[in-house]
């Protein structure tokens, strides 16, 4: 009521102009059936496909199924509690994820909450977790290396910043070990590293977490991880999540490789979701646009050009195959999105070759544009040197005492550039001794070694040169080449380390 000697009219007049600033239009639903992480809801006739609902006690939700008669949603959290006749509110946004420089060295869900117990972030910026590939204008060719410090991707099957290079094998094969080496190389780059762990042990992602903490390299990384425990809806979204948090980065102009572990669970993963949907399956039960569900995410990765603000995305995704099977559904959906792959074979991993790489089967479209100069020019004929030893090897398995000198130095040789591509776990390497260890290889330098000696030899040569030659390894290192009077000191240098290990 107005008090005394204020004048009721501008009371009214007031409360008028300021009547419907309150009010909001909330669009509103009902459950009609909610079991294993999919509710069917009535009405919501104004959402949108991928809004986030809000459902009774704080669980959120994402519209995926937009039918005449009502809406198909996922869960993104703890379903038990929803029950039938339960109030759904849309929120009018899209699902999007918490971005920000102050989420490196954090584990986080996908949704962006943390996991680490480290608290919550300062950063208030947020991505979409869809979003629409950089177009043909805004990409620039692919011709800067991500460097992954393992001799064998270095040399023979190199990665470019904005490449997609599928990862690929049979369980156990070293896949994920390959790619988190990759991300442990980058820990003194300008490389920003994501993580993404898609349905696996909470106990793997844990050993993951630590192993790249261990290395100095999870304060630029950032891990995101649906557990296999998590609903299907989480891991569905975790890939798409961490590649809206690289595209953060990417839009600030910095360079990002993103680890996708694995998108063989992820199929998996949308594949339940879409029956619980009932949305039609195809073959092997796997919806109709499973192809879409990895080329929409694949083709996010790129390298922009400078007049757009430059930057790169780094996609490596991992497959796991059924007994060597790379002509299954999914790995060749895959393999035809990508720009190569690094094949990783169980025969070599058993029989001690790691990384397991199949050199030959191993590709990469982008071939020795993505190389730097010294490793180009050192190992332009290691891949085929390795092909014809391949091929040697096999056909030496029936004997040896018939073969003519030729083809038995190739075999030694062979042998020993086998051996030199080897590597640890946990131990990659700087380039300038990725180099000076294939040049020095190439040349016939180890031929005089015995095979199982190699590996020793290799390391005592590493601190060898290290030491003696630092002015040369500094030189390889700025200028990322090997010049011939670098060349003539290398071997000058090898000559009398050689002495002194058969002395």
């Amino acid at each position: 009521m107005p008090s005394a000697g204020q004048d009721i009219a501008s009371v009214i007049k007031k409360q008028i102009e300021e009547f419907g600033g309150e009010l909001s239009m909330v669009d509103v639903g009902t459950v009609i059936e909610a079991a294993d992480g999919v509710a069917r809801i009535h009405g919501l006739s104004g959402v949108k496909y991928s809004e986030v609902l809000s459902f009774p006690g704080g669980v959120l939700g994402m519209a995926l199924n937009l039918e005449e008669n009502g809406v198909g949603a996922v869960i993104l959290g703890d379903y038990l509690g929803i029950k039938e006749g339960d109030e759904v509110k849309s929120t009018g946004k899209i699902i999007q994820v918490p971005v920000g420089n102050d989420m490196l060295g954090r584990v986080l869900d996908p949704l962006g909450r943390p996991l680490d117990g480290k608290g919550d972030f300062s950063s208030s910026d947020t991505f979409p977790v869809e979003k629409i590939a950089p177009g043909v204008v805004e990409r620039k060719s692919v011709d800067q290396p991500v460097q992954f410090g393992l001799k064998i991707v270095d040399a023979m099957v190199p990665v470019g910043r904005g490449q997609r290079e599928l990862v690929i094998g049979d369980r156990v094969t070293g896949k994920t070990s390959l790619c988190v080496d990759a991300l442990i190389n980058q820990k003194d780059s300008e490389i920003l590293g994501v993580y993404v762990a898609i349905g696996q042990k909470a106990s793997k992602v844990a050993q993951i977490v630590s192993r790249l903490e261990e290395n100095g390299a999870l304060d630029n990384t950032i891990v995101v991880t649906a557990n296999a425990s998590d609903p299907a809806p989480l891991q569905y979204l975790a890939p798409y999540a961490g590649c809206a948090m690289a595209e953060f980065f990417m839009s600030q102009g910095k360079d990002v490789l993103i680890v996708y572990d694995d998108l063989t669970k992820h199929a998996w993963a949308y594949r339940q979701m879409s029956l619980l949907l009932k949305r039609p399956p195809g073959r092997e039960a796997y919806p109709g646009d499973v192809f879409y569900l990895h080329s929409r995410l694949l083709e996010r990765a790129a390298r922009i050009d400078a007049n757009f603000g430059g930057g790169s995305i780094t996609a490596l995704p991992i497959i796991e195959t059924q007994a060597g099977d790379v002509s299954s559904y999914i790995p060749t959906n895959v393999i035809s999105i990508t720009d190569g792959q690094l094949y990783l074979e169980p025969d070599l991993f058993n029989s001690g070759v790691r990384p397991a790489v199949n050199s030959g089967l191993s590709v990469t479209r982008v071939g020795s544009s993505a190389q730097l100069k010294g490793m180009k020019k050192v190992a332009g004929s290691l891949k085929s040197e390795m092909a014809q030893y391949a091929s040697l090897a096999t056909f030496a398995q029936f004997g040896t005492e018939d073969l003519d000198s030729v083809t038995k130095r190739q075999l030694e040789r062979g042998a020993r550039l086998t051996e030199i591509l080897k590597q640890d776990e946990n131990s990659p390497l700087p380039y300038e001794n990725q180099v000076t260890i294939i040049f020095i290889a190439n040349s016939g330098g180890f031929d005089d070694f015995p095979v199982e000696e190699v590996r020793r030899y290799e390391t005592e040569w590493h601190e060898y040169v290290n030491a003696n030659l630092p002015e040369v390894m500094s030189d390889i290192s700025k200028s990322e080449e090997i010049n011939e009077e670098n060349e003539i000191k290398l071997n000058d240098a090898f000559s009398a380390f050689k002495s002194t290990m058969t002395k």
